[in-house]
């Protein structure tokens, strides 16, 4: 018998075109399943229907059947299948709901009526199952995105569910962190539905896999036939590029030099860190969830100001936050765009286009889906034509057909005399100069 049936599903969200177009699949007991597509394809939607939020939370256009732990998700609400059924979401800062981190993994557990004595060591041992123990004790307002995605799959985890639904959720995770994660997950006495853009960390440990394209099921294979309908229909997605042609160096565009900087009275987040970009190369920066990445990114864009220490930048300096779609703030897709260079609308639907967004140029940026909106913020930060372009983390939900072409297109940047700082747990991404941050927080040499 199915752990859950998806059959012929349709949903429409609110005044938008079908998400899902009579999808059609079942789920057994004890499955990992990889969730394969590219961004807006479908799969976020899908993981929402299993969970019930679709259509209960979301509204929309509803139409076929799903079925979930005995339960048809019309007749029952989200939270009557909480503990058999865990979701991890694609933004970790939208799940959080407790200030500290063994609150948060423990409030699911106290929900459910777990009895009290058993609670703080199925907390311990979630969190140390995704290398996070540490972080306890930790207000969750303190935490890096990829710290926080871990306390997240940690709260999922404890809560030891039937089926467990993970959309993208090592994308902000380092290797080792990743590479935990889902040895946890391989563990699992559960169903498991991995929604992943990293195919080949999806299909290590996936027993089967879905393909979903415009809403539709392009294909649900085992594990072997998979591979070979990837393999010839969409070989970028096994085997990416991560070489580039050797870049034409300019002068140095921006230097850090000995730079220490705390958040308030807290710990130092960098200590005596230094970094140069010089222009036409792409440096990745590298590095353990909580090393101080995202910290580094912001003092070389001068979003912060460094308790010691030196920043210098040459020109004008454009930067992409980790979590894009948290300061989008125009009603259409190509306002936002347009909006760094003076309204120039034609500029603004170049740039769309350049990222594969020019038919969304009318859309809300909140319609888009996250991988989408991570493009918009790339083109929004990149059509003023800086001359240091800084991305946080900009592959997070983004297929790796796109992401290929983000990299090409960094490379024509480059190319042009811009200097591009990416910082990226993605060791696939090409770079010119790949650059880790040791710990506690100092840069280490190129590698």
């Amino acid at each position: 018998m199915a752990l859950a049936t998806v059959e012929n599903v349709t949903f429409a969200y609110p005044g938008a075109a079908e998400a899902l177009r009579d999808l059609s699949l079942e789920l057994g007991e004890g499955e990992v399943v990889a969730l394969l597509g590219p961004s807006g394809s479908g799969k976020s939607t899908l993981v929402r229907a299993l969970a019930g939020l679709v259509p209960h939370f979301h509204g929309g256009r509803f139409r076929g059947r799903v079925e979930v732990c005995g339960h048809d998700t019309r007749r029952v609400r989200p939270a009557e299948l909480a503990g058999a059924v865990a979701t991890v979401f694609q933004d970790p800062e939208d799940q959080v709901v407790m200030t500290r981190v063994e609150n948060e993994v423990a409030f699911g557990l106290e929900n459910l009526g777990v009895p009290p004595h058993e609670i703080w060591g199925r907390v311990e041992k979630a969190l140390e199952s995704v290398g996070a123990l540490h972080l306890w004790g930790r207000r969750a307002i303190e935490l890096s995105g990829g710290e926080l995605q871990r306390v997240c799959l940690a709260a999922a985890l404890a809560l030891r569910p039937r089926l467990l639904l993970l959309d993208e959720p090592t994308s902000q995770l380092d290797p080792d962190g990743a590479a935990r994660f889902l040895e946890a997950v391989e563990n699992l006495d559960a169903t498991v539905v991995l929604s992943e853009q990293r195919v080949a960390r999806a299909l290590s440990l996936a027993d089967r896999a879905l393909f979903v394209e415009g809403g539709r099921l392009l294909f649900d294979a085992a594990h072997d036939d998979a591979v070979a309908w990837l393999e010839a229909e969409r070989p970028g997605w096994l085997s990416p590029a991560d070489t580039l042609a050797p870049p034409a160096v300019g002068r140095e565009a921006l230097h850090l030099d000995a730079v220490t900087y705390a958040y308030g009275s807290g710990p130092p987040a960098l200590v005596d860190a230094a970094l140069s970009v010089a222009r036409g190369e792409i440096v990745a920066l590298e590095g353990a969830n909580g090393s101080g990445k995202t910290t580094l990114a912001k003092l070389a864009a001068g979003l912060l100001e460094p308790d010691h220490g030196t920043v210098e930048r040459e020109g004008r300096v454009a930067y992409l936050s980790q979590d894009p779609g948290r300061y989008l703030v125009r009603e259409t897709a190509i306002d936002e765009v347009a909006f760094s260079v003076g309204g120039d609308r034609g500029r603004a639907r170049e740039a769309l286009a350049r990222v594969g967004l020019g038919w969304a140029a009318d859309r809300h940026p909140r319609d888009l889906s996250s991988g989408e909106r991570e493009r918009l913020g790339v083109a929004a930060v990149a059509v003023a034509r800086p001359d240091v372009l800084i991305l946080d983390e900009p592959t997070r939900g983004v297929d790796p057909d796109r992401k290929a072409a983000l990299a090409a297109w960094l490379a024509e940047e480059a190319a042009r005399g811009t200097a591009v700082l990416v910082v990226t747990h993605d060791a696939t991404f090409p770079a010119h100069r790949r650059i880790r941050l040791g710990q506690p927080a100092e840069v280490g040499v190129a590698v």
